[in-house]
């Protein structure tokens, strides 16, 4: 019987083993990049070879510098064109609505 155990007691660890391995963690999946980072990734492109001063300088500018202004909806448009339009009337009101709505 004690030797028995003893053999229990030695085969144990090696069956228990495989419960406690550990697996490997998965990777972490890479974030996207927020706006900052891409206009830096950006900025970082357009300086080249700058170095320095010139470098520093560059990089203020760029990365300061506000995105292009949205183009106007159609309904913003309209708003805007129906200000202008105020007092005329008929075919003159017509055509001035067609040519301000159809500027880009």
């Amino acid at each position: 019987m004690k030797k028995a155990f003893a053999a229990l007691l030695l085969v144990s660890p090696l069956l228990a083993s495989p419960v406690f391995a550990q697996t490997a963690a998965p990777a972490p999946a890479p974030k996207a990049a927020n706006a900052q980072q891409s206009k830096m990734g950006v900025c970082n492109a357009q300086a080249g070879s700058k170095k320095g001063d010139d470098r520093k300088a560059f990089m203020k500018e760029c990365l300061s510098n506000k995105p292009a202004a949205a183009k106007p909806t159609q309904q913003e448009k309209m708003k805007t064109c129906n200000a202008q339009a105020a007092g005329k009337k008929g075919d003159d009101r017509k055509a001035f609505m067609k040519s301000c709505l159809s500027n880009k």
